[in-house]
């Protein structure tokens, strides 16, 4: 199966980054085809529900959106809600996410916004009929090393796991439920 992680921070010191680099190793780890795009390294216009949708950029994220079998997007927490970059890529690619597999991966400051992911998640459930992977792993600064370049928390690895399990089990599942139901 085609896995697709987009990394939505912009901070050069992304820590849902580092998270989201776990992710990519453990899904390769578990044999699965797997895309890592970073926001950092792609250009994108702001949604203004005009010409934003012809720039190439966005056409691009949206080919890699809709050729995956899942996709995880790796957040950043910010005031309790998800990064504006987030909602904008969302926003820009639109009906790419349908009926996808998305699972979730957050970095935060604290560990009070740990639901900080569901309005977006209930957005994609509705608006696209995804299926969100209700195993989304949350990890805030103590998970990482002294200087955040590196995540070591044993639990939230283990975590990480998981959820690499569970995107492989799902999609693979409603991918062949789909063939056998056209």
């Amino acid at each position: 199966m085609r896995q697709l992680i987009i990394s939505c921070s912009l901070s050069p010191k992304s820590r849902s980054a580092i998270v989201a680099k776990q992710l990519a190793r453990d899904i390769a780890d578990r044999g699965d085809d797997v895309a890592l795009l970073d926001l950092r390294e792609i250009e994108l216009p702001f949604c203004d529900a005009g010409a934003c949708y012809t720039h190439p950029n966005v056409a691009k994220l949206k080919e890699a959106i809709g050729s995956a079998g899942a996709v995880t997007i790796a957040v950043p927490i910010y005031n309790y809600g998800v990064g504006g970059a987030t909602r904008n890529l969302i926003a820009l690619t639109g009906d790419a996410w349908t009926e996808k597999v998305v699972g979730f991966v957050c970095a935060a400051g604290g560990d009070g916004s740990y639901m900080a992911v569901m309005n977006l998640a209930n957005s994609l459930m509705l608006d696209f009929r995804t299926f969100v992977i209700p195993r989304f792993v949350y990890v805030t600064g103590r998970a990482f090393n002294e200087d955040s370049t590196e995540l070591v928390d044993a639990d939230a690895l283990g975590r990480i796991k998981q959820l690499a399990a569970e995107l492989h089990r799902v999609g693979t599942a409603l991918a062949s439920t789909a063939d056998n139901n056209p």
